[in-house]
């Protein structure tokens, strides 16, 4: 089965980890990531992609209506205070139960939602010496493509490749995106800038603070598209397209296709995120910060757009902790104080392991 557990990874023989190392960098090597398996013609799944069943049972609100994610209508905000508060309040509510909202009427128009999911797969699907080229590690690049970002710190790796691209607060250069996908992610980044501020204002005022609370902490100051490509997958069964995690960012909006295969994970049971055709799914970390995954799937390929909103530099060495404005005597801290940098390297080292970073700094 390959490596399965962080434990096992950690007592693995020299030569057993010096093999599993070998296997990976050999996977690395060939910068075609998920899909040129596929491409091979693959029945059998590598053992480096076996995982672990989860201790969780399967997905449980099949025809069950109290396990739907809350659907948020943003349209008419700004038209009346009263449907902006009523607004807030169902966020609020949706945020402290789920961690996790679905929004609708949030402006974005439906062709450029499209044009993205075109355009991350038209990236994934061209000629593999193309692209190549932009396959790297180097995550101080402005567009960085691989498989597996955890790629040699992982208990077990996911089938899926990604794609991702800073878009603030560094605008980057057009000549170095790719043809296929340039314009789109571009004009995309400019519509879910206006969103992401907009949600955070409305998470803002959902905790009680002033409207401009969270982007004055520079919550908006960077974004970060990531686009995924889960390949179909010949043994579903053995592996996931994403290890269960929480996101290390303060806001992710995400865009997914219509396969679904998205889980959350509320009381202990994985719950289904049936796809809203036009919603955009939002998570934060400032109430609920939820665990989710990916199921792999026979069918695919399955595409998705995570939009990271995060400070405005990946070395910032601000203190990021608990918003003092929250705490007290009856509500004391609960995690110490880390800089996004710190925080970053931490998440990076643990890799997706299924346990949530956020436990390494609490106090």
């Amino acid at each position: 089965m390959g490596i399965t557990d962080t434990n096992e990874m950690e007592g693995t023989t020299k030569p057993g980890l010096d093999c599993i190392l070998s296997e990976r960098k050999s996977f690395d090597e060939t910068k075609t990531g998920v899909k040129g398996l596929v491409d091979a013609g693959v029945k059998k799944i590598p053992n480096l992609f076996h995982h672990q069943p989860d201790k969780f049972e399967k997905a449980s609100n099949l025809d069950n209506t109290s396990h739907v994610i809350p659907v948020i209508d943003l349209a008419d905000i700004d038209k009346d205070p009263s449907i902006r508060q009523g607004i807030v309040d169902l966020i609020k509510e949706a945020s402290e139960t789920w961690g996790f909202f679905q929004v609708v009427n949030h402006g974005i128009p439906v062709s450029v939602l499209e044009e993205i999911k075109n355009g991350v797969k038209r990236f994934f699907e061209q000629d593999a010496e193309v692209k190549k080229e932009f396959y790297t590690r180097d995550r101080f690049r402005s567009f960085i493509y691989n498989s597996n970002f955890d790629l040699y710190s992982s208990p077990a790796l996911n089938w899926r490749d990604t794609f991702a691209c800073y878009l603030a607060p560094d605008y980057p250069k057009p000549e170095d995106l790719p043809i296929v996908c340039r314009d789109i992610l571009l004009e995309y980044g400019k519509h879910m800038m206006n969103l992401g501020t907009l949600l955070l204002e409305l998470l803002s005022e959902a905790l009680g603070l002033n409207s401009n609370h969270l982007k004055d902490m520079g919550c908006a100051e960077g974004l970060v598209a990531l686009g995924h490509y889960y390949p179909a997958c010949p043994e579903p069964q053995l592996t996931v397209g994403t290890t269960k995690h929480s996101d290390n960012d303060f806001l992710t909006v995400l865009l997914q296709d219509h396969i679904g295969g998205l889980q959350v994970l509320y009381q202990d049971k994985w719950i289904d995120i049936t796809p809203v055709p036009e919603a955009l799914l939002v998570t934060n970390d400032r109430f609920k910060s939820v665990e989710h995954r990916v199921l792999a799937n026979h069918v695919g390929p399955r595409i998705s757009v995570a939009s990271f909103f995060c400070t405005g530099h990946r070395s910032c060495s601000k203190l990021y902790g608990p918003i003092k404005e929250l705490l007290s005597e009856d509500n004391p801290p609960k995690y110490r104080e880390t800089t996004v940098a710190d925080y970053a390297a931490y998440y990076e080292a643990k890799g997706l392991d299924g346990t949530t970073a956020l436990t390494h700094y609490k106090i």
